[in-house]
Order: structure tokens, then C-alpha cells, then sequence
């Protein structure tokens, strides 16, 4: 089992910056890979950002350059620098953990961008 519990959602300009966090609930390096995957209303829920158990990342073609998934194992938590935002990366942001065979979700957490 794992408890996601993310944070740092809101409203910015676009252009802006945001950094939101998932804090996991046992060590990061008990889990196969975290990541952030985001739905905008009326599409298809998309993976953003993942990186695994022994640092490999990977990033949407949308956000490559201006999105950086990082990690502290000190404290569980994974986070995603948001820079550059545009009003299309509206979306809810969910963080995601597999635990093989297993997929463990948070509860989301809302970014606007305003034009």
C-alpha cells in the first residue's frame, strides 16, 4: 500500500511558475516508479512526468524543457517544477506510484494558467 498526498496547486499567469509535491508514505526506494499524469476536462488522462526507482526520467514532449521531476528520499517526495506555463497545462495534476502489479493514486490537485 501507498498514500499519495499531493500539495501546491493553484492559479498563476501564464509564463508562471509552480512546483507541486507528492509526499509518499513509505521510502521512494520501495516503489518502481513515481510520476504526475494530468486531466483537463473532457480528455484523456496523460502522463507528464515519471521517474523511477534508480533516477531515470521521462517527459511528455509537451513540457520537455519547462517541467523538471525530482526527488528527495529524505522526505518520500516527489516534486514537479512547473515553469513556463501555458493556459493548455490547465489541468488536474495526480501523482502516481507503482508498486508492481499495482498503480497507487492521489487525490489531485488543480492547476490554472491563466491567458
Amino acid at each position: 500500500q501507498v498514500q499519495l498526498v499531493e500539495s501546491g496547486g493553484g492559479l498563476v499567469q501564464a509564463g508562471g511558475s509552480l512546483r507541486l509535491s507528492c509526499a509518499a508514505s513509505r521510502s521512494i526506494f520501495t516503489i518502481n516508479s513515481m510520476g504526475w499524469f494530468r486531466q483537463a476536462p473532457g480528455k484523456q488522462r496523460e502522463l507528464v512526468a515519471v521517474i523511477s526507482r534508480s533516477g531515470d526520467t521521462n517527459y511528455a514532449d509537451s513540457v520537455k524543457g519547462r517541467f523538471t521531476i525530482s526527488r528527495d528520499s529524505a522526505e518520500d517526495t516527489v516534486y514537479l517544477q512547473m515553469d513556463s506555463l501555458k493556459p493548455e497545462d490547465t489541468a488536474v495534476y495526480l501523482c502516481n506510484a507503482k508498486v508492481f502489479p499495482k498503480d497507487y493514486w492521489g487525490q489531485g490537485t488543480q492547476v490554472t494558467v491563466s491567458s
